[in-house]
């Protein structure tokens, strides 16, 4: 039954019903259906089929989190490290991301390169960053894509970044994929910004 729900609560807000999702995840989370209650939490989030409340979408991530759901531990992390609904903790957050990236999370693999890369926590370590980011790539991930093709560009492959790129821009949201044209113009390799497949649905 509340997997039923759940499922029924993503088709509504895929087609749009925000509100009657946010109802149907709800219900599949009262029943203890972790993916639903993360859900709950995404709505909160961002706001969708409800007004946002950062602190009850922490609350939602931290309880599928320590219930073991990947994505509430990623969800939970990035909340502790943008201090989102809950007080900024770094340290925690990449304890978290480690978690998720454990269950082969390749989002949170992704963040934690971004610790590496910015010295958040860790010493700043560009190696690691550029491992973790390659592994986020391999994974599906479209920002970690983008942060390997970044680090590719650095040791001098600009034909493996442009592959990268250009699968990073199939999956990429359209801001994310603003995001990488406008730092792709303004590096020393602005030609690559022609691998963002311009006719693609998503750019």
């Amino acid at each position: 039954m509340a997997e039923a729900q759940a499922v029924l609560g993503q088709m509504l807000l895929d087609a749009g019903d925000a509100r009657q999702g946010f109802a149907w995840f709800n219900k599949a989370a009262a029943q203890g259906h972790l993916m639903a209650l993360n859900m709950v939490g995404r709505c909160y989030d961002l706001g969708w089929g409800t007004a946002i409340d950062k602190g009850r979408a922490a609350e939602c991530f931290r309880i599928a989190a320590e219930r073991g759901l990947d994505w509430g531990m990623y969800n939970y992390a990035t909340a502790l490290t943008l201090g989102a609904g809950v007080a900024e903790d770094k340290p925690a957050a990449l304890a978290w991301f480690e978690k998720a990236a454990g269950q082969g999370n390749a989002k949170a693999i992704n963040y934690i390169g971004s610790f590496h890369e910015d010295g958040w926590v860790v010493d700043r370590d560009m190696r690691k960053a550029a491992g973790f980011y390659a592994q986020a790539a391999e994974g599906g991930d479209f920002r970690g894509m983008f942060n390997h093709a970044r680090m590719l560009l650095d040791a001098g492959e600009p034909e493996t970044a442009r592959h990268w790129i250009a699968e990073a821009s199939r999956t990429a949201t359209p801001a994310f994929t603003a995001k990488m044209r406008g730092w792709l113009l303004g590096s020393a390799w602005p030609q690559l910004a022609e691998a963002l497949a311009p006719g693609s649905a998503r750019a």
